[in-house]
């Protein structure tokens, strides 16, 4: 798929990755649909890119993903990939977790996607082509105390992901995971708890940039591979 001329979905537009990935993909030439709650972020992000739309939305709210999607295809008549990053962690040993703290991860991690994707499936159908990437996280090839509930949630996007692109195999939908490393964003900072404990723990880490995760995206985009990941081999990753 060429990037240029395509309509691009981004959930979880208004800051790190998800911003990265909306300018990128802008930068190439194709038409953006930002979607995030923080309205007046996704809004100026529009303003600043030009040809893309800014539609405030919980992706936890199967109405207003429904909206969401109609506006893109409103506004420009198709949707040719859907990038699943709006997500939030939790940094808790699983003896400390609250079990509404795990339902919570489930419903934005794992919940909302799946909701994405039902979404957007008809129109990638109708079209006969359509891409769909999740964005996982690394520390799912570890085995890191006080990540237990965010691993929990990221693994069953990665199987969800793969069982989607079996399914949707002959139909010119793709499903695709991206598994980025440690990347540098609000994602510590907006931790549903455990923060300070976090960012202590990571302290030293060479993070990436989210322009890197993003470059990753695109190449996923563009080829429909089924997985890509970021993680260096020495933590159980791809990267060299």
């Amino acid at each position: 798929m060429e990037i240029k001329n395509s309509v691009i979905l981004v959930t979880g537009a208004s800051a790190g990755i998800g911003e990265a990935t909306a300018r990128a993909a802008s930068a190439h030439g194709a038409r953006v649909v930002l979607a995030a709650r923080r309205a007046e972020r996704v809004e100026r992000l529009a303003r600043d890119l030009g040809d893309a739309v800014a539609v405030a939305c919980d992706v936890t709210d199967a109405d207003q993903v429904a909206a969401l999607v109609a506006r893109a295809v409103e506004r420009f008549g198709r949707v040719d990939a859907l990038v699943n990053n709006a997500g939030q962690g939790l940094h808790a040993r699983v003896e400390d977790t609250a079990p509404d703290d795990l339902r919570a991860l489930l419903e934005l991690n794992l919940v909302a996607p799946m909701v994405l994707m039902q979404s957007v499936l008809p129109v990638m159908r109708a079209q006969g082509s359509g891409r769909i990437v999740n964005v996982s996280s690394g520390t799912t090839l570890a085995d890191a105390p006080a990540t237990g509930a965010y691993v929990a949630s990221k693994i069953a996007l990665e199987r969800l992901s793969a069982i989607a692109r079996a399914e949707l195999e002959g139909s010119g939908v793709t499903v695709s995971t991206v598994v980025p490393f440690a990347t540098r964003t609000e994602f510590i900072t907006a931790l549903r708890g455990g923060a300070e404990a976090a960012a202590s723990e990571m302290a030293g880490v060479d993070f990436d940039p989210p322009e890197r995760v993003a470059a990753m995206i695109l190449d996923v985009i563009r080829t429909g591979a089924a997985r890509a990941d970021l993680v260096p081999v020495a933590y159980g990753g791809t990267r060299r």
